[in-house]
């Protein structure tokens, strides 16, 4: 069983920045993808990001140019570096990541944009 665990939450300013970690129990190349899912109160969970192992990334366009997705081979570890962040970004942030057929999330870390 694939374990994914996230940290870097919390609260900042409209504006500031945080960086989300997830480190996965299993080799980042054993996943076809990982990324980044958001779910804020009342809404679906949407996907904000998310790389290859090869490291090609996508983006939501409600992130495109502030946030960026990172890997990191030693430690198993995916990055979300979040900029110029707003109060819309506000939400529970989940890690993902994906094989054939399998999905394995993480438990979610808060992230909330307000002054």
């Amino acid at each position: 069983q694939v374990q994914l665990v996230e940290s870097g939450g919390g609260l900042v300013q409209p504006g500031g920045s945080l960086r989300l970690s997830c480190a996965a129990s299993a080799s980042i190349f054993s996943f076809n993808y990982m990324g980044w899912y958001r779910q804020a109160p009342g809404k679906e969970r949407e996907l904000v990001a998310r790389i290859t192992n090869g490291g090609s990334a996508n983006y939501a366009d409600s992130v495109k140019g502030r946030f960026t997705i990172s890997l990191r081979n030693a430690g198993n570890t995916v990055y979300l570096q979040m900029s110029s962040l707003k109060p819309e970004d506000t939400a529970v942030y989940y890690c993902n990541a994906q094989r054939t057929l399998r999905d394995f999330w993480g438990q979610g870390t808060q992230v909330t944009v307000s002054s």
